[in-house]
This record gives structure tokens, C-alpha cells and sequence, in this order.
């Protein structure tokens, strides 16, 4: 009798703590949907950012440094993995200029990736705010007549004008270098 007693008594406790009421419930998923969300560490950005770098590489391509350079703030730095860079717009300018005139015939870019990335808190060193990462096969004749195919990763970050302030470019240089000797 008390085993039946103790089950009667704990399946009306359940049932009574189960048994929210519709206002209840509605009252708790509102106070739910009130708090305000914590933003992601990193999440998708405005594809518009994409769009700039595919006219980007348009630009460099065509060899329209002109074009290509408007889209960067002036105080803009480029870096390689190798640890090289060009900082501020006007040596960027100068520094593409002679590249694309006087070594690169032609470049050409195929199989690109676009992946537009607004980072919330970073991880680590980088900078918040747009990311735009891009990965892309290059094929590049170069003045001497040889040819450089590679696959190559852009890191791109916007600042708050949309402007392009920060470019980090991984890349190996061994085929570049090997194109670029003449004998």
C-alpha cells in the first residue's frame, strides 16, 4: 500500500510540475527571445565584399593598377607569407605598377573562392571586422617568356569605409622565382 501511495504521489508531483500552462510557457519563450543574443566569434559577412574582390582581381588582371588601387585606404599594408611587405597605398601602387609592367605579361585567375567573414572577437592576432578570404589558381607569363602556375590564398580586411587596409598574400615563391630568372 505505501509503494502505490509513493507512485500516486510522485505521478502527481511530475504531472503537476509537467503541466505548465499555455501562459506560462509563451511567458518563459518570450523572456527567452527578449535576452539579447551574444554575437558568434566570427560570421558570414555581406557578399558585396566577394564582388569588390572579384573586380579586384579583374582590375589586376587587365592591368588596371589604377582601378584596383581606389579600393584601397591609404595607409593600406601588403604583406607575403615570406615576410616581405609594401606598406602605405602609394608604394603598394608603385610596387604593382612595375610588377604587372615590366615582369608579368599576363596573369590570369581561375577556380576562385570567396568566402566573406565579419569577425566578431578574434582568436588570435587578427583584426575584428571584415575578412574577405579567397583562394584562387594563378597562371602568370611572365617577361622572360616562362610561365607560373600556383594555387594562391589572399587574406583581405576592409576597414570601416570599405576600404582595403590590411592584404596578407600566402604563396610560394620558388615558381615565381624560377619564372622570373632569365639565363
Amino acid at each position: 500500500m505505501k509503494k502505490v501511495l509513493l507512485l500516486g504521489l510522485s505521478s502527481c508531483l511530475l504531472f503537476s510540475c509537467s503541466n505548465q500552462s499555455s501562459t506560462e510557457k509563451a511567458e518563459v519563450k518570450d523572456s527567452v527571445a527578449a535576452a539579447p543574443a551574444k554575437p558568434q566569434p566570427a560570421e558570414f559577412a555581406d557578399a558585396k565584399y566577394a564582388e569588390l574582390g572579384k573586380k579586384g582581381l579583374a582590375a589586376l588582371s587587365s592591368g588596371d593598377i589604377d582601378s584596383w588601387m581606389n579600393s584601397f585606404a591609404d595607409n593600406a599594408v601588403y604583406i607575403w607569407n615570406n615576410g616581405d611587405s609594401v606598406a602605405g597605398k602609394q608604394a603598394i601602387t608603385a610596387y604593382w605598377k612595375k610588377r604587372r609592367g615590366q615582369v608579368i605579361d599576363s596573369i590570369t585567375f581561375v577556380n576562385e573562392i570567396w568566402l566573406p567573414i565579419k569577425v566578431n572577437q578574434p582568436q588570435s592576432v587578427e583584426a575584428p571586422g571584415i575578412w574577405l578570404l579567397s583562394w584562387y589558381a594563378v597562371t602568370a607569363k611572365y617577361k622572360t617568356g616562362k610561365k607560373m602556375s600556383q594555387w594562391i590564398h589572399t587574406d583581405t580586411h576592409y576597414d570601416a569605409n570599405d576600404k582595403i587596409d590590411r592584404v596578407i598574400q600566402y604563396l610560394d615563391r620558388a615558381p615565381i622565382n624560377a619564372a622570373t630568372m632569365t639565363k
